[in-house]
């Protein structure tokens, strides 16, 4: 629920008082998660009426990244750190590493005194002599490199020694000894390295390719990402607590001979699940979720269960079905197993009986909006407790079909005072009298998602159960239902969801653009599904890669750039794609000191680095008196910063002649050029700096081969355009550019369906579906111009 109106006042006074800037408070008061995490750290600490501003930021860090698992033990930190025995941010994260490990079990003060440095002073002579003594050893290092000297490195160096110091300090004394070994800061030490270029032939209006850097040493978990998910065997520490709100806590965890049994299931290795709902084509979201389920199942050994979640059968299509298994498999992953929840359906219904008759469930007959009303005001349903045998009676006729739909519903009897509403009393079974696309007509009562979910990852086995933060809060649910089965409980962990600038990844708007004709249906190259990144020519390995380069983490509202996605896409497809030479705007070059009908057959190269012995990397391109250029290669006025052709001006047709223009046609306007007269310098003296793409005709008086471009941009606008009240008048009209006749060189002819290649100077391109016989249909799949690696990788 969004925090509005005097609420919202009282909060942000309540933020201010701790020592929070207006912008930060503001900004957390935009996230419920961390406004009611904060708001009950505030109180917990008794520091309502205000503390400084160091103690405030340590509150605002505990109330982000405390252990879920050790919520039990959080007021006795926020003791330590109000009282300033926990002062440094060295202490406070080896304090949620200790609590982490521990979870509920037993608070031992005087380990975690010790593992916290609780005491431990670090006088300023001590610091002092370390500081001088790391000087000292790199003091040839620190000399050569002055103030561009890597000084993170160094305070490594002095927390190895000093962990608990205090880092101001050490910060204040670092920065007086390099003033005391340097010196005044100069001009030259805020210069940047200077780096030897080679020379390169300049082309008109270039977009620079992605430039191949030697990548810095990854980390232990950008190497492994998956190293930070336990081992099977250790699924015996508690999951979560659930807090109730009678004061009870259930502190979930299953015991050693459920373990033991799991493990003898498994062989104890890890089994995971990629479980889709077959409601909509998948998404570069699902993306990061397989390589996730599937990739941690394949680094341990172990095997990732394909589940189709498909519990709502009026949603649910053979279609997507289809669909699903097949993109799977192009992403390059192999299921061990594919199962659908509704195979689950009669151990489902067995144990909602059970779970009725444990006193968990009960049938109720509110309508949609009596339950809306009752849950916002936290109101028990007046058929709640109504006898276990009823209850069992009526499920029984819901089973058979004798009770109308929206009649009746099967509720799980939890906590409908709780803090956590997705402990009122979620529903378990409705009744839909709708045939199932895989179970046929058999059931007319079918489980919900919070109801089947979980217990199917436990009848499976699943070790991990994965998924996005938004069920974060739907954890206390997933337990609490397994506990009160008695049913072995999966470790479960949460991670960010994958949200990409420039589009919308809700399946809801996506459903609507395609239903709605803004797109051409679920395979557009503009959307982000993945069969419309592979028709526009995206490889599976590139989206592997960058889902990679992201990792596995709980970074919430998280934001991915495109052309982060886009570098990905160039780094795949420098290597792997072709290099050909196509103008998609022709503008006629007649070259008056060629013989009109000769042909020469000239050697243009498919890779850079070709060598000249391997005849299967160049391809020939004929040359003639009749040439096409770019109509952006040419200009009637020359300028310094200009590198195309223009009246008297010379320019390189690659791998061809140098041509100098001669003589311009105009039409009547005296404006528009429709041709140009040129001569080539056959011996190749001439060295003009621009280089510009062309295609000829083959043969006298024949037209180059005729191809359709169809140039793809960013779907929307803005950045996030969910956001947007009005998110379809966001979209870009420019989004779909379509090139009915580019010219191509003939033995693009050859191309298929599928084929990708570079276009020299233009971008990366793939042969469209649409393609026929009589006319190749070429797909932008990105440009050659890079804009992330400049940012950093």
């Amino acid at each position: 629920m969004v925090v509005k109106g005097e609420e919202s006042d009282k909060i942000l006074e309540l933020f201010l008082k701790i020592g929070l800037d207006e912008r930060t408070a503001r900004n957390t008061i935009a996230n419920n998660k961390v406004t009611a995490n904060l708001t009950a750290v505030i109180h917990e600490a008794a520091l309502a009426n205000g503390c400084d501003r160091a103690i405030g930021n340590f509150l605002y860090t505990v109330a982000t990244k405390y252990p879920a698992n050790a919520l039990v033990h959080r007021p006795k930190l926020l003791e330590y750190v109000v009282s300033s025995k926990i002062k440094t941010p060295a202490q406070l994260e080896a304090a949620f590493s200790f609590l982490s490990n521990v979870a509920s079990e037993e608070f031992k003060r005087n380990e975690f005194e010790e593992a916290c440095g609780v005491g431990v002073e670090v006088s300023l002579e001590e610091l002092t002599q370390t500081v001088n003594e790391i000087f000292e050893e790199n003091k040839a290092v620190i000399l050569e490199r002055r103030y561009r000297t890597n000084v993170g490195e160094l305070f490594g160096s002095i927390r190895k020694k000093h962990p608990w110091a205090d880092p101001k300090m050490a910060k204040q004394l670092v920065d007086a000894k390099m003033y005391e070994l340097l010196g005044e800061r100069t001009a030259a030490d805020d210069e940047k390295p200077s780096k030897k270029k080679e020379k390169k032939e300049k082309p008109a209006k270039v977009e620079k390719a992605v430039v191949d850097e030697t990548p810095a040493q990854p980390s232990e978990e950008e190497l492994n990402p998956f190293s930070i998910f336990p081992a099977p065997e250790d699924n015996i520490k508690v999951h979560t607590e659930v807090f109730f709100s009678n004061g009870s806590v259930l502190r979930c965890c299953n015991t050693r001979e459920r373990l033991d049994n799991h493990l003898k299931v498994t062989g104890g290795r890890v089994f995971t699940r990629f479980p889709p709902e077959p409601n909509g084509y998948l998404h570069i979201g699902h993306a990061k979720a397989m390589f996730v389920d599937f990739g941690l199942a394949k680094e341990r050994g172990g095997c990732c269960y394909l589940r189709y979640d498909d519990t709502n059968p009026e949603a649910e299509k053979k279609e997507y079905i289809n669909h699903i298994e097949e993109i799977v498999q192009w992403m390059g992953w192999e299921p061990f197993k594919i199962t659908y929840t509704s195979d689950y359906f009669p151990e489902l219904y067995e144990l909602a009986v059970e779970l009725i008759r444990r006193g968990h469930a009960y049938v109720d007959h509110q309508t949609p909006e009596e339950i809306k009303e009752y849950r916002e005001k936290k109101m028990n349903s007046p058929w709640r407790d109504r006898p276990i045998a009823e209850s069992l009676k009526l499920f029984d006729e819901m089973k058979r079909g004798l009770i109308e739909e929206g009649k009746a519903t099967l509720r799980m009897k939890q906590d409908m005072q709780s803090d956590n509403f997705n402990m009122y009393d979620l529903i378990a079974y409705r009744i839909k009298f709708t045939p199932h696309p895989h179970a046929g007509d058999k059931w007319c009562i079918y489980p919900s998602y919070d109801y089947a979910h979980c217990i199917v990852d436990s009848l499976e086995n699943i070790t991990h159960s994965l998924c996005t933060l938004e069920f974060e809060t739907r954890r206390a649910s997933y337990y609490w239902l397994l506990h009160v089965l008695d049913l072995y409980q999966p470790y479960v962990w949460e991670y960010s969801r994958l949200n990409v600038t420039n589009t919308v990844m809700s399946k809801r708007k996506l459903n609507y653009i395609v239903t709605n004709k803004y797109v051409d249906g679920w395979d557009d190259p503009r959307l982000m599904t993945l069969a419309g990144l592979r028709r526009r020519g995206v490889t599976s390995t590139a989206i592997n890669s960058f889902v990679r380069g992201i990792g596995i983490t709980r970074s919430d509202c998280s934001m991915i750039r495109l052309d982060r996605l886009e570098y990905h896409i160039r780094e795949e497809l420098n290597k792997t794609a072709p290099r050909v030479l196509v103008v998609l705007h022709p503008l006629k070059v007649v070259i008056t000191n060629l013989e009109s009908g000769s042909v020469l057959d000239l050697d243009a190269k498919k890779w850079p680095d070709a060598r000249t012995d391997d005849t299967s990397a160049f391809y020939k391109v004929p040359f003639s008196n009749v040439v096409y250029i770019e109509r952006s290669d040419f200009r009637m006025k020359d300028s310094k910063d200009y590198y195309g052709l223009a009246p008297g001006k010379s320019a390189l047709l690659r791998y061809a002649f140098p041509i100098k223009c001669t003589d311009v046609i105009l039409a009547d306007d005296k404006e528009t050029v429709l041709e140009i007269r040129a001569e080539y310098d056959a011996s190749k003296k001439s060295k003009p700096k621009g280089v510009l793409h062309w295609v000829a005709e083959p043969s006298p008086g024949s037209d180059p081969l005729k191809i359709e471009v169809r140039l793809f941009d960013k779907l929307f606008n803005s950045e996030n355009p969910a956001e947007l009240d009005n998110w379809l008048t966001d979209l870009n009209p420019n989004s779909k550019v379509v090139v009915p006749t580019a010219y191509a060189v003939p033995s693009l002819g050859k191309a298929a369906v599928g084929d990708t290649f570079q276009f020299e100077r233009l971008g990366y391109f793939t042969v469209d579906k649409d393609s026929t016989a009589e006319k190749l249909v070429f797909n932008r799949t990105v440009t050659l111009k890079d804009t992330y690696s400049k940012g950093g990788k």
